[in-house]
C-alpha cells in the first residue's frame, strides 16, 4: 500500500493558513439608475419606431420597455459605477458616422454587383474566418453587429475566444475584415 501523506503531522501547513473573510456584498438591485435609464432609452426608441400614440400602443410600449429594462438594465448602463462609461458613449457616438459611411459604401458595392451584366460571375459567396483582438463582450458584440449592418456581410458565428465567421457576398466585401472597423471599436472600448 503506498504511503499516504499525513496531513495532521505537518503543523506548519495548517497554522500558516489564515482564514480571510470577505465582506458580504448584496446583489445589485434591479431597480437602480441603470434600469431607469434603460427604460427611458427603450421607450424613446419605441415611440420613435412605432409612430403610434394611441393608448394601446403607449401602454404596450411602457410594458415592453419595462420588461426589457428589468431583464437587461445593467447591459447598457453597468451597475458598478464606471468612470470610463461616459467617455465610451462619446467615442461610440463618434464611431456611428464612420459606420454609416461604411454602410453607404457597402450599399454602393452591392448595388454595383446587382446591376452588373456579369452579376453571376461577380457574386462569389464565401465564409471567412478570423481572430479578433477584442476581448470585451460589448466590444465583440458591437463588432459583430457592425459587420452585419454593412451590406454584403453577415456575422454567422462568434466564439467565446473571439473567432469570427462572416458570410461575404464576394471577396471584395470581406477583404477589409477585421481591419479598420475592429481598430475603431477597440478605441471606443479602450481595448
Amino acid at each position: 500500500m503506498p504511503n499516504a501523506p499525513n496531513i495532521a503531522s505537518s503543523p506548519q501547513q495548517t497554522s500558516s493558513r489564515e482564514c480571510t473573510l470577505e465582506p458580504f456584498v448584496p446583489p445589485p438591485s434591479r431597480f437602480g439608475p441603470g434600469t431607469a435609464l434603460t427604460f427611458v432609452v427603450m421607450f424613446g426608441m419605441w415611440l420613435l419606431f412605432s409612430g403610434r400614440f394611441d393608448a394601446f400602443h403607449l401602454i404596450m410600449g411602457v410594458l415592453a420597455s419595462a420588461l426589457v429594462a428589468f431583464l437587461s438594465g445593467d447591459l447598457l448602463f453597468p451597475i458598478s459605477p464606471d468612470r470610463k462609461l461616459p467617455l465610451q458613449w462619446l467615442r461610440f457616438v463618434g464611431y456611428i458616422p464612420w459606420l454609416l459611411y461604411q454602410i453607404f459604401l457597402a450599399n454602393l458595392h452591392v448595388l454595383y454587383l446587382v446591376f452588373h451584366p456579369r452579376m453571376r460571375e461577380l457574386i462569389d459567396p464565401q465564409i471567412i474566418e478570423f481572430d479578433s483582438k477584442l476581448s470585451g463582450d460589448v466590444a465583440r458584440t458591437t463588432f459583430a453587429n457592425s459587420i452585419t449592418l454593412t451590406p454584403g456581410t453577415i456575422t454567422v458565428d462568434v466564439t467565446a475566444i473571439g473567432k469570427y465567421s462572416v458570410h461575404c457576398i464576394d471577396s471584395e466585401s470581406g477583404k477589409h475584415l477585421p481591419g479598420e472597423m475592429e481598430t475603431r471599436i477597440a478605441k471606443v472600448f479602450d481595448e
